[in-house]
């Protein structure tokens, strides 16, 4: 006897499909389709040529030529002085420098000038003297400054607070105000006219504590704490973990601090009275006739001067740049 198959409501999917007839639904769609474009029609109208869409990086022609401009007006405002005092001082005196047409490039160049400035004023001696001035800013900035930067950025102890706002008060006064009461200090101390009274007042700088707390709070704390673990003193994470990561904004206040002592001119003025302790910038005045100057020797005594500063700046822009790299990411 035959089996009967039993029925599903589901067609299998082998089993030929009865065509259907289209719906009414069906045939309105199919009346709305759009009739076939011609062949003549069919060919597409070009798009009009769009403006590339630039980012922020990308700038235009038209706005590094401003830049350039700008970069050179503000090259020719701060160099240009200094290239003109340096062809001044290779002129020769037969040479008219208050011509109604100046030339910038001497048509007899001479080192007469510097040797004419030594003969005048003992500039060694003063140079001498400058450099213990600065010697000892330095010294005292760098240390000092150090040690109080590491102690309000890495170590807890009460008052953090108040001489951190202490050192940024100091910040507000300009020199002028505090000239008389250092002055005052000084003098009561037994420092008038020595090179010592000289530099003490700039021994250690507010903006250079600063700058060092700054630098020593970009490091990583994870470190410290690794230390403490490992049993390592308060001089040993300066030494080991401190200052082997500011050497770049040291330098940068070594620099600060060497330009700051070498280019002073009012403190010096005041504090010493003895013309054999002067210091280059004070003695160089000397160059200043009461009643008659020669330019190409006060430019030379200027060179002379600038020349320092322009060794240590060259000896240690490498470190420098780094610290300020450092200074404007991490701060």
């Amino acid at each position: 006897m035959a089996r009967q198959r039993p029925t599903t409501g589901l067609r299998s999917a082998t089993e030929p499909t009865e065509p259907t007839e289209p719906t009414a639904s069906a045939g309105l769609v199919q009346a709305s389709d759009p009739p076939p474009v011609p062949a003549h029609h069919a060919t597409a109208r070009p798009r009009p040529a769009t403006r590339p869409v630039r980012g922020f990086n990308s700038t235009s022609t038209t706005e590094k030529a401003v830049r350039y401009l700008l970069l050179l007006l503000v090259l020719l405002l701060t160099v240009g002085p200094f290239l003109w005092e340096l062809s001044t001082s290779l002129k020769a005196p037969t040479e008219d420098i208050f011509t109604r047409t100046p030339s910038f490039l001497p048509h007899r160049p001479t080192l007469g000038n510097y040797a004419e400035v030594a003969r005048a004023v003992p500039v060694w001696r003063y140079a001498a003297n400058s450099l213990v001035v600065a010697a000892i800013t330095v010294g005292g900035n760098a240390v000092g400054a150090t040690l109080a930067g590491f102690a309000l950025a890495r170590l807890r102890f009460r008052g953090a607070r108040l001489a951190l706002g202490l050192f940024l008060a100091t910040l507000v006064l300009p020199g002028e105000v505090t000239v008389v009461s250092q002055y005052v200090t000084v003098r009561s101390l037994g420092l008038a006219d020595t090179l010592l009274g000289v530099a003490l007042p700039g021994a250690i700088g507010m903006l250079n504590v600063l700058l060092m707390r700054t630098a020593f709070r970009a490091i990583p704390g994870e470190l410290d704490d690794a230390a403490i673990v490992d049993g390592a003193t308060v001089w040993q994470r300066l030494v080991h973990i401190g200052l082997p990561n500011v050497r770049g904004m040291l330098s940068v206040v070594v620099i600060f601090a060497f330009i700051g002592a070498w280019d002073d001119f009012l403190w010096p003025l005041i504090v010493l009275t003895d013309p054999d302790k002067y210091t280059l910038t004070v003695g160089l005045q000397y160059l200043n006739g009461t009643f008659s100057a020669n330019p190409r020797l006060i430019a030379a005594g200027t060179m002379i001067a600038f020349l320092p500063i322009v060794v240590v700046f060259a000896a240690l822009q490498r470190f420098f740049f780094r610290g300020v790299e450092e200074g404007a990411i991490k701060g």
